[in-house]
């Protein structure tokens, strides 16, 4: 039951990281194209430095001090009468009260945590990539309309919110596609942050029955990861199917290709 359930959480992960990554790389766009320069440094900061580090290497090490700091908040606000350093060589020790979570939290609370730290760790780093995609959006607008509403007495404000979003999602809509495949590929690392996936059920299914079973395989991994493809092909069907879907009314009424197309289709 907890290899089904486990296709749960990978769905869950998928609903919940896809809109906050998708805020993330909003401001962290917005932020790239700011007036402000502070402002702007940190957006194609954050950009540059979260693309340009590997994946696995960025789900190993943050995931790790991102608890880390959050148990030094806490033990900095719950434990002021601590005497010894936290840091012990390579050991990082904080009192009971400030360990996240607690050890007489229920099984629940530490499986909740680690799915709030995956959520955290995947949109910020899908984060960067949507950010970036949607920065070319932005920019792919004609700016002669951007002039043209300022022109007419639009407010900055109102041009962006009027006339540049409502028109970047369409150039920004294949990369998100991307992204999103990129992102249902990516769950399998959900392990490496000590959720247990559907990889790793398969891992210990397989093996547990190959143990018991001989017949008619040695090891029944091949068929737990022979329904992994099956489910992964599936949802990348489906996502295919609904961006073409989302493409194709988005396309209607812009000066693009699809745009034209459909329109011409439609007449």
């Amino acid at each position: 039951m907890s290899f089904y359930a486990s296709f749960g959480t990978v769905l869950m992960l998928l609903a919940v990281t896809a809109p906050t990554a998708l805020l993330f790389g909003f401001f962290g766009a917005t932020a790239a194209r700011s007036h402000i320069a502070p402002l702007r440094w940190f957006g194609k900061g954050y950009t540059a430095i979260v693309r340009g580090v590997p994946d696995i290497a960025f789900f190993l090490f943050f995931v790790i001090a991102l608890d880390q700091a959050f148990e030094y908040v806490r033990h900095k606000t719950l434990c002021s009468d601590w005497t010894e350093p936290v840091r012990q060589g390579s050991d990082f020790v904080v009192c009971a009260a400030a360990k996240l979570p607690l050890s007489s939290s229920p099984q629940w609370v530490h499986e909740a945590y680690g799915f709030l730290l995956a959520v955290l760790t995947f949109s910020i780093v899908f984060g960067a990539f949507a950010a970036n995609v949607l920065y070319g959006g932005m920019r792919a607008v004609p700016h002669a309309q951007l002039q043209t509403g300022e022109a007419y007495g639009m407010s900055r404000r109102q041009v962006f919110w009027r006339i540049l979003m409502p028109q970047m999602w369409i150039y920004a809509l294949p990369g998100l596609s991307n992204l999103w495949m990129i992102l249902i590929k990516a769950t399998p690392l959900l392990f490496l942050l000590g959720v247990e996936d559907i990889v790793y059920w398969a891992r210990e299914l397989g093996g547990s029955k190959s143990s018991a079973f001989s017949y008619p395989h040695p090891d029944w991994r091949i068929y737990y990861f022979l329904g992994l493809l099956v489910f992964y092909l599936a949802m990348t069907k489906i996502s295919e199917i609904v961006f073409e879907k989302l493409m194709t009314k988005l396309s209607l009424g812009q000066a693009t290709t699809g745009g034209g197309s459909a329109a011409g289709g439609a007449a």
